[in-house]
């Protein structure tokens, strides 16, 4: 017979109209209410992608893929899907009573993130754990898939199509950022692996692309009175503009998986704002989104457990 598991896939979350950004915003600042200035300036953010993030909607397909492409990788196990979002509904606490609630016993979870951080992933992992406990749940969780081999080909494939764009003659004078989510600094005191696996990732996408001129960044720090990672890909840009006077930028923000606003506006607004007032080109590649290379590093590391 074919055992049946959970697979509990889980994500950061976002608004899905405008009246969630308020209530979303205050549960990111662990119930303390925005600002109306910093509410604002969140919503004019949404507003300059169009309104709302493409992010639930992605999520979703994306929970959809890995669960279908994982069960018709095998037939030893019938893999659930249950989705469990780490600041708007439905919570990763809902996810795991609603496994319960179809008799799942053992599951496996991934969140949707290449690299592990105690502060991010590692916050997922020990939510879904604590709350299966309640109701005698084994779950094991993915931590990272960062080095998997299918994930480096999509973001070489990727940053190639962006090589593409620029004339041969100029791509000598072209700087590729690799970017992911900045954290707090404080990580590091702990040695958290967060900063050497993003490094890792820039390493081994250089050497198979045969890239040159690869620097790394972060983007999208929280605005609270703790020290960041850095530096800021913004600032990056500028600094490496005044240095190297590149002709183009090439943006490949993978610690993220999709189109959302952290990449729409921050990449695609801030840093092409930089590139032009700089008078240098603005590339990025389209985001993993469902691509099966993407979906195939999760399910290597789900074989893993």
């Amino acid at each position: 017979m074919t055992e049946k598991k959970g697979l509990l896939v889980m994500a950061y979350g976002t608004p899905y109209k405008e009246e969630d950004i308020e209530p979303y915003y205050t549960h990111i600042r662990h119930g303390r209410k925005p600002s109306e200035e910093a509410l604002q300036d969140l919503k004019d953010r949404y507003e300059a992608i169009g309104g709302i993030s493409p992010l639930a909607d992605t999520t979703k397909r994306q929970a959809e893929a890995l669960a279908a492409q994982l069960n018709n990788s095998q037939k030893e196990v019938q893999y659930e899907l249950f989705i469990g979002l780490k600041h708007i509904d439905p919570f990763i606490e809902d996810a795991v009573e609603s496994m319960n609630n179809h008799g799942i016993k053992e599951a496996v979870s991934v969140v949707l993130a290449p690299h592990y951080s105690d502060f991010s992933v590692g916050t997922y992992n020990e939510r879904a754990k604590s709350e299966a406990e309640k109701y005698g749940i084994e779950v094991k969780s993915v931590e990272s898939f960062y080095e998997q081999a299918p994930f480096i080909d999509f973001w070489t494939q990727a940053v190639k199509s962006s090589l593409n764009e620029i004339p041969v003659e100029e791509r000598d004078e072209t700087a590729t950022i690799v970017s992911a989510h900045s954290l707090p600094e404080k990580i590091k005191e702990h040695n958290d692996p967060y900063p050497d696996q993003l490094e890792e990732t820039a390493r081994l996408v250089k050497a198979h692309a045969n890239l040159e001129n690869v620097h790394i960044g972060w983007q999208s720090e929280g605005n609270t009175p703790d020290p960041w990672l850095g530096p800021d890909v913004q600032d990056l840009t500028k600094e490496l503009y005044d240095t190297y006077g590149y002709k183009h930028f090439i943006y490949l923000p993978l610690g993220f998986v999709c189109e959302h606003l952290e990449v729409l506006y921050d990449n695609d607004y801030e840093c092409k704002v930089v590139c032009d007032n700089v008078g240098a080109g603005y590339h990025r590649p389209e985001m993993p989104n469902t691509d099966e290379r993407f979906i195939q590093a999760m399910i290597n590391e789900i074989n893993r457990l």
